[in-house]
């Protein structure tokens, strides 16, 4: 499959604990000064060149952001914009290349009560980061990602309303499907998708409002 002319050719994969260390170190370099908007700005900008650069890690820490962004602007994308800069949008593209190639046997799932912390090498992605990973390894027939799809999915409705990030799963979902033109979500027995979980793509004109930090 061929690389869409936007999505840097991988050269490395960082483990989520250097992607954190290192933005860490960014955020402490940030002018304390700045307005929040421009400390995100820079802090993006530069995990969003190592990506540029072929790191995936730090396109996982950039894909995040985004939907970070999102939400706390109710999916306006223009203002996610504004605070990300023009052509920086962590599109479908770069997320389904990204989602391929996640080692899928690093990824860091804790059990119910487990007080281990994760290996140095693993991946500690968000729920709905590793339902979008299990996702595109399973349209591709991995059985194994299929069964591990099917049973991520059964807590999927419980699961909506506490967590604000799920409907960017189902956003994916349904890109997946319209690009594979047919339906990817036939691996598993998923719900269909909540009627606001469309793709943003036109923005809203919803109040604005200042994200977290």
């Amino acid at each position: 499959m061929a690389t869409p002319v936007d999505v840097p050719v991988q050269r490395e994969f960082s483990p989520s604990m250097r992607v954190d260390v290192l933005v860490a170190d960014w955020k402490a370099s940030v002018p304390p000064e700045l307005p929040e908007e421009e400390r995100e700005r820079q802090i993006y900008e530069r995990a969003w060149e190592a990506y540029r650069e072929g790191d995936y890690g730090f396109g996982l820490w950039c894909w995040h952001e985004c939907d970070r962004l999102a939400n706390a602007f109710n999916n306006n994308v223009r203002d996610v914009t504004r605070v990300l800069g023009p052509g920086r949008y962590f599109g479908f593209s770069h997320r389904k290349a990204v989602a391929a190639a996640v080692p899928i046997e690093r990824i860091y799932r804790p059990r119910k009560g487990d007080m281990s912390t994760p290996r140095t090498d693993a991946f500690v992605l968000p729920h709905y980061q590793v339902l979008c990973v299990y996702l595109v390894r399973a349209s591709t027939g991995d059985p194994k990602a299929k069964a591990m799809l099917e049973i991520a999915l059964g807590e999927l409705e419980d699961r909506r309303r506490a967590d604000p990030f799920l409907r960017h799963f189902e956003t994916f979902r349904d890109l997946l499907e319209r690009a594979s033109g047919s339906p990817a979500a036939s691996a598993s027995s998923a719900p269909p998708a909540a009627p606001n979980s469309a793709a943003p793509t036109r923005p809203s004109r919803a109040r604005r409002t200042r994200p977290p930090s």
